[in-house]
C-alpha cells in the first residue's frame, strides 16, 4: 500500500478522514491537506482513473487490520490427522486398544487415518486387511463418518475417518 511520498500519481481523487469526497487534487495539494490534518495520505484504489487516496491514520489502520487477522486466526479450528496403525493379523485385545485410541482422537475433533502395512507374503491376502479396516470403521461409526474408503497405496492399505458434525 502506498503512503504519503510513496504515491507517484500526479492527480488523485481525495477522500478526507470523515469519508467526504474532496474531488480531484494534485499530489502536492493532497499531501498538504493530509499534513494539515496531521494524518497520512494513503492510496486505497491505485487502479482507478484517477487513483483514489484517503486521509487517515495509517498506523492505526494497520493495527486494526492486524487485530482482525489475529481474531480470524484465533477462531480457526485446525483439524489434524492422527494415525492408527493396524496389522492384518491383529489380535482382539490389540485391536480394542487401537480402537479406543481412534475413538479418543475422533472425540477430540481430529481425523483418524487407520492404516495396515502388509509385510512379506501378506500382500497376497489384501482381503484380510480390508476386513480389519471395515471392522475398525464399523466400530467407530457412532462417532465418525468414512471420508476415504479403504484403498491400497504401495504395500499399505488405509482409510480416513472424520469426526461427525455433532461431535465437533
Amino acid at each position: 500500500m502506498y503512503v504519503n511520498e510513496g504515491i507517484r500519481a500526479r492527480e488523485l481523487r481525495m477522500i478526507d478522514h470523515n469519508g467526504d469526497q474532496l474531488g480531484i487534487k494534485s499530489r502536492t495539494e493532497a499531501l498538504e491537506i493530509a499534513q494539515r490534518a496531521n494524518l497520512d495520505l494513503v492510496l486505497v484504489a491505485p487502479t482507478a482513473k484517477p487513483p483514489v487516496a484517503r486521509v487517515m491514520d495509517y498506523g492505526k489502520f494497520k493495527f486494526e487490520q492486524q487485530k482482525k487477522e489475529r481474531e480470524v486466526r484465533k477462531n480457526q479450528k485446525i483439524i489434524t490427522t492422527k494415525e492408527v496403525r493396524l496389522s492384518p493379523t491383529i489380535d482382539e485385545h490389540d485391536f480394542q486398544t487401537k480402537l479406543r485410541n481412534g475413538i479418543k482422537f475422533l472425540e477430540a475433533g481430529d481425523k483418524v487415518k487407520a492404516s495396515i502395512r502388509f509385510r512379506g507374503r501378506a500382500i497376497t491376502h489384501k482381503e484380510i486387511g480390508q476386513r480389519v479396516l471395515d471392522r475398525f470403521a464399523e466400530a467407530c461409526k457412532d462417532v465418525s463418518t468414512v471420508e476415504v474408503r479403504p484403498k491400497m497405496e504401495g504395500r499399505s492399505m488405509f482409510l480416513i475417518l472424520a469426526p461427525t458434525a455433532e461431535k465437533q
